[in-house]
């Protein structure tokens, strides 16, 4: 077998990608090549997925096809160990009430008031999470048990200063840091190096997008040293996308590159950061996130350089960023006079002389690094925190958006669909959803932690209209008949067939409650109302508003967790599950 080193692995490509095949095999895990892109010399992504489970999927960049493989298997072993393909979603009462719900050595918190718990994370992180202290341990409570009964569950991590153990809850980790810090690898420091070069990458890439900070352009000179990547570099100019390095480094104290991409055909930008102790790591790394997933006629999605700083630095553009880097850049970053001069800096060594690097470069900062080791998959896998510095979204969501919010409304949602109309039900589900202060487009599987299947009616239900079914069963005619408005309108675009007949029944809905509230006699207008939205959803419609029936076309799901799309995921959790169980190694 050829054996194809690069720089920054210790294992060549070749023997990686099949050790990685094999072990996923042996999972249960039946991995497809879905998609290949390599649209310009040296740059190639490939989009991989379970057959029986679509939604565990990955994508893979490299500057050769054997390259962007191994990478998108090593992404999928990272979200298997790190539990990531499963952090929106409710597993089911089997799991939440198992011997375990994420890994043997996770430690249950009794909730006891608001006190905070012997063994339960440590005063800097108290602190550093709950500075107001409002923070209660029901909000604490994992998204995937949703049982605030057991308690909250926590994890345990290093703190690598000083080896400490520490107690951190799943819900913070969830909520905060989403998938920043995790890493799989051929060793533990080539791993913990992606980690944390990973952090590095997305607390400089905020702190230049916020602070609209203007970088030094990389020499020429420098980057010839690297021929391949000078040949995407290019092609992409000759496809006409001028392309500009950028040491983001600032100053040379973070091992980070940013390299932008111009489509004059729409002025939009494309702002691509990548990290890592070696020079060259980084730069191939950036260039390849261009186009990772992308063709070269996917690049006219982002928007143009802006002068308004201040929406630049606003968090829910750098939460775009993080999520697909369609977010603003401003103008300022692309100044002839940088803030910093440009660094030819580089580190290189073994991946575990980098990792230490790394590590000092963080405690220089100030920052404490925690550690968890994930062996269970034979393949080793992390999941790096540096509180204050790789979280992606603010601490204020602990409280505000909280992803377990919606515990309760999900099994009332089942009571009010599964027992009739019973108007307390829906009382009780319109009384939470006014707490949750959630709006009327948020669309509800997200909410309730479920994986629906694309052609279920709760693929498109939004709150709103979720809010007009729920006042027809109370008999709230004035505001249901608002909420029959706001459906009609909202999916007014609707193209599919089996929208446009949802679609009917609530502008049956509507017409109905406009006589009723104008105190009309319908049967004036009973044999046009048929012809307009048919016999059968008119007669519906009557129903709803009668109090006769109640969910429309939402009661045909009986158990919230019994869509396909669901089942799929669980299944694939309880793979990892005898996994987990199986192995030996756990530090409990």
């Amino acid at each position: 077998m050829k054996h194809t080193y690069i720089p920054g692995k210790d294992e060549a490509l070749e023997v990686s990608i099949a050790i990685m095949q094999q072990r996923l095999n042996k999972l249960g895990f039946d991995i497809e090549e879905a998609s290949w892109l390599n649209p310009v010399p040296y740059v190639w992504s490939v989009h991989i997925r379970d057959r029986n489970c679509p939604a565990c999927f990955t994508n893979g960049k490299g500057a050769s096809k054997q390259a962007a493989l191994a990478s998108a298997l090593g992404e999928f072993f990272e979200r298997l160990a790190c539990n990531y393909f499963f952090a929106d979603f409710y597993m089911g009462e089997e799991i939440a009430n198992g011997e375990f719900v994420h890994y043997p050595n996770e430690k249950w918190f009794a909730i006891d008031g608001d006190k905070h718990p012997a063994g339960l994370m440590n005063a800097e992180l108290w602190d550093h999470y709950d500075p107001e202290g409002e923070v209660t341990l029901n909000q604490l409570v994992d998204m995937q048990s949703g049982n605030p009964e057991r308690g909250v569950c926590a994890l345990p991590f290093t703190r690598q200063s000083d080896q400490q153990l520490t107690y951190i809850p799943m819900n913070i980790i969830g909520n905060l840091y989403v998938s920043n810090g995790m890493s799989a690898g051929n060793t533990a420091t080539e791993a913990r190096t992606q980690a944390l070069s990973e952090c590095f990458e997305r607390y400089v890439k905020n702190r230049i997008i916020a602070e609209s900070i203007s970088l030094p352009e990389i020499p020429n000179e420098v980057i010839a040293r690297f021929p391949h990547i000078v040949s995407a570099i290019d092609e992409l100019e000759k496809q006409g996308f001028p392309i500009t390095c950028f040491d983001a480094s600032l100053g040379g104290d973070y091992p980070v590159i940013c390299v932008t991409l111009f489509n004059p055909d729409n002025g939009g930008c494309f702002a691509s950061f990548g990290a890592h102790p070696r020079f060259e790591v980084a730069l191939e790394r950036t260039v390849t996130e261009l186009l990772q997933g992308r063709s070269l006629k996917d690049l006219d999605i982002f928007p143009s350089p802006s002068f308004n700083n201040d929406e630049v630095a606003e968090h829910t553009n750098l939460e775009t960023h993080f999520i697909d880097s369609s977010g603003l850049v401003s103008w300022d970053l692309f100044k002839t006079d940088a803030d910093y001069d440009f660094v030819d800096w580089n580190f290189e060594g073994t991946t575990e002389q980098e990792y230490q690097h790394l590590l000092e470069q963080f405690h220089a900062l100030g920052a404490e690094v925690y550690i968890a080791d994930y062996a269970h998959l034979e393949t080793y896998a992390c999941r790096v925190l540096v509180p204050g510095f790789s979280e992606i979204y603010p601490i204020y969501e602990l409280t505000w958006v909280n992803n377990n919010r919606a515990m309760g409304l999900r099994s009332l949602l089942e009571q009010w669909l599964t027992q009739g109309n019973n108007i307390l039900f829906a009382q009780q589900i319109i009384a939470e959803i006014s707490q949750l202060d959630v709006d009327e487009f948020q669309p509800l599987d997200q909410l309730l932690g479920l994986a629906v299947d694309a052609n279920s009616p709760w693929s498109t239900l939004r709150v709103g209209e979720l809010l007009c079914l729920l006042n027809l069963s109370v008999g709230e005619h004035e505001e249901a008949f608002e909420w029959a408005q706001w459906t009609v309108d909202f999916n007014a675009g609707a193209i599919s067939k089996e929208q446009q007949q949802r679609l009917r029944f609530y502008r049956a809905v509507l017409a109905l409650l406009q006589l009723s509230l104008d105190g009309t006699n319908n049967a004036q207008y009973l044999p046009q109302l048929t012809r307009m939205f048919t016999a059968t959803d008119l007669e519906l419609a009557q129903n709803h508003l009668a109090g006769k029936l109640h969910g429309y076309d939402l009661i045909n799901v009986i158990n919230l967790q019994d869509f396909k799309k669901h089942r799929a995921l669980v299944n694939a959790y309880k793979k990892l599950q005898n996994a987990k169980q199986s192995y030996n190694g756990w530090l409990i």
